[in-house]
């Protein structure tokens, strides 16, 4: 009998192989504009922030209980350090060994990468004041994503950091957010998540300040709120979520982890993606019969099926060669790269990735809490044009300029020429005034 998995598999082998892929690619982009400027949800979003922009708190207060289910008024958005505190002392010890070193690592690389200590008469690296970090909340609650947003923010000298996350554990936020916040000592942290957090970021309202940069994961609705004040209001780091997972694997594979790999995406909800690209079809088949397994396995089943059955699949190519083709096409969030001692080799002709995760004892996992790059990361095929967060996405940079009075002689005719090739009269004035008698 027919498994729902089954469709998932798309074969070169097969008559239909090009319709099904074009297809699929077709299923990937739409997803990734599924809030664009003239879908019907991008309004929405607009609505939202125009509201908050309107009316403040007020419409902040609205939004949450319309959409998170929690009653609050402005004076409990902000979370008491009190609470703060309560969550630290009461997390587990070995739990909280285990975020101190993940914040080791992720500190010790984003200062071996930080360029802010760059020394040049020609250039300034100032640090963004203030910047707001949204932690999803609602699906799964995620303490890594503030290590993996704020610690970088602090190497780089941020003053301010906001954090706020969806009220979505009993009317708050989940105690382990709060313990690495109160570990990092961040004590502005809000029970507020989705567009109106975003808004309220952005515009600021009575309680909330506004910031100069927000960044963070976060579903669709969130990262189209954040594309939305991109510009006018603040800056961003990209449009990071839903997450998303690109694996290259050939015969030299483990099939079962290959599986435990897109369960590890898919079970983000059904706007997440999980695809498999391989030359064998051995590998394919197994791969598909431990899916099938692992998911009556996995606690969020549901979730992680709708996911597998709307946005993933296992595609077999006639080669390699092919599947990095394809994948620097899908400019995936995470690229996996599970071809045995070929890995390292193939990951250096990847050119487009949020991150490359090489060789099969390095799953998306390693990246997510651990190795030090952080897990916020571009997604929708963004990664053609857009990087990891890092220490210096909060730097901003000023040029310096400073002539003195025989270097501006030496290129002053040059410089009035070009002013005046272009028709700025004022423009060349300006230097030969300096040099009149």
């Amino acid at each position: 009998m027919p498994h729902e998995l089954d469709k998932i598999l798309i074969s070169s082998t097969k008559s239909d192989f090009e319709k099904r892929l074009l297809k699929f690619r077709s299923n990937i982009a739409r997803a990734a504009k599924s809030t664009g400027f003239a879908s019907k949800e991008n309004k929405q979003v607009l609505d939202i922030l125009r509201d908050v922009t309107k009316r403040g708190d007020r419409a902040v207060a609205e939004y949450t209980e319309k959409f998170d289910g929690v009653k609050l008024t402005p004076e409990e958005f902000l979370v008491d350090k009190s609470q703060m505190e309560k969550a630290y002392l009461e997390i587990d010890k070995n739990i909280l060994a285990s975020l101190r070193q993940a914040i080791d690592n992720i500190k010790n690389y984003q200062t071996e990468i930080f360029i802010g200590n760059f020394e040049h008469p020609g250039i300034k690296y100032t640090p963004i004041r203030r910047v707001g970090i949204c932690v999803p909340g609602a699906s799964a609650p995620l303490p890594s994503t503030v290590i993996m947003t704020a610690v970088p923010a602090q190497v780089a000298g941020v003053e301010e950091i906001v954090v706020v996350s969806p009220p979505s554990h009993n009317g708050s936020i989940h105690p382990a957010i709060l313990a690495v916040c109160h570990e990092l000592a961040i004590d502005e942290v809000y029970r507020i998540g989705g567009v109106q957090a975003v808004g309220a970021l952005a515009i600021g309202t009575e309680t909330i300040k506004k910031v100069d940069k927000i960044v963070g994961p976060g579903n669709k609705w969130t990262q189209a709120a954040k594309k939305n004040v991109s510009g006018d209001y603040v800056g961003i780091d990209s449009i990071a979520g839903p997450s998303e997972v690109l694996i290259i694997a050939n015969e030299d594979a483990n099939p079962a982890w290959v599986a435990a790999d897109m369960l590890s995406q898919a079970e983000h909800g059904p706007d997440s993606s999980a695809v498999v690209i391989t030359d064998s079809r051995q590998l394919a088949k197994e791969t598909l019969a431990e899916l099938k397994k692992q998911l009556k396995e996995t606690k969020r089943a549901e979730e992680a099926k709708q996911s597998l059955i709307k946005l993933s699949a296992i595609i077999v190519v006639g080669d390699i060669a092919e599947a990095v083709e394809i994948a620097d096409e899908f400019a995936s969030e995470h690229l996996e790269i599970q071809c045995g001692d070929k890995s390292r080799e193939i990951a250096g002709k990847i050119k487009n990735a949020g991150a490359i995760f090489i060789g099969s004892y390095t799953p998306v996992a390693v990246g997510d809490y651990w190795a030090g790059p952080s897990h916020t990361l571009p997604t929708g095929m963004r990664a053609k044009f857009a990087n990891a967060i890092t220490s210096n996405d909060f730097l901003k940079s000023t040029s310096i300029i400073e002539y003195d009075n025989e270097q501006l002689a030496q290129c002053a005719d040059d410089i009035i020429r070009l002013a005046e090739v272009e028709g700025l009269d004022a423009h060349a004035r300006s230097v030969r005034i300096r040099h009149e008698i």
